[in-house]
């Protein structure tokens, strides 16, 4: 698994803006890094009730994140045309990135492969990363599923330490 201290690994994937169902574009998170602290945050799969939470709590929280100047990014091994979908319907304010081919759960060794004894997705977790591409903040969900405004102000305060 990626540890905190290392560099974050790079990865070229669909970016699903939600402005409409193919709202959809290459995104480069090279490209993209030196912008401002990242968030990137892994979920097991849109349109289920943890995962909702989850990027609601994000979603709700997302002014404390501008704040800092950080990026926020959802991860799934969903489709992006269904996430553009999601983005739509929780009114989620940031995008999503699809890592349809799991290439990008497996870079960062956050892989969940049964999810209902069956399918692999992304473990849930968040990785915070700084300027420089290196892991500042690593956070991987262990049993049950978390307080999601706890995560959020837990992830918020590992950005600000990332400036």
């Amino acid at each position: 698994m990626v540890d905190i201290g290392e560099a974050a690994p790079d990865f070229t994937v669909p970016k699903a803006g939600g402005d409409a169902y193919n709202d959809v574009e290459e995104f480069t998170f090279g490209d993209v890094v030196g912008d401002g602290p990242t968030v990137l945050a892994f979920y097991p799969a849109a349109f289920t009730s943890g995962c909702t939470a989850e990027m609601c709590a994000l979603r709700d929280s997302m002014g404390l994140f501008d704040d800092l100047d950080a990026q926020v990014y959802g991860v799934s091994v969903d489709l992006p045309f269904s996430q553009n979908v999601w983005i739509r319907e929780e009114n989620l304010n940031f995008p999503m990135l699809s890592d349809w081919d799991h290439e990008v759960i497996r870079k960062y060794d956050v892989v969940l492969d049964d999810m209902y004894g069956m399918i692999e997705v992304a473990e849930r977790s968040v990785f915070v990363v700084d300027t420089d591409g290196v892991v500042t903040y690593r956070w991987v969900r262990k049993g049950d599923n978390p307080d999601f405004d706890e995560l959020v102000t837990e992830t918020r305060d590992a950005v600000e330490d990332a400036l």
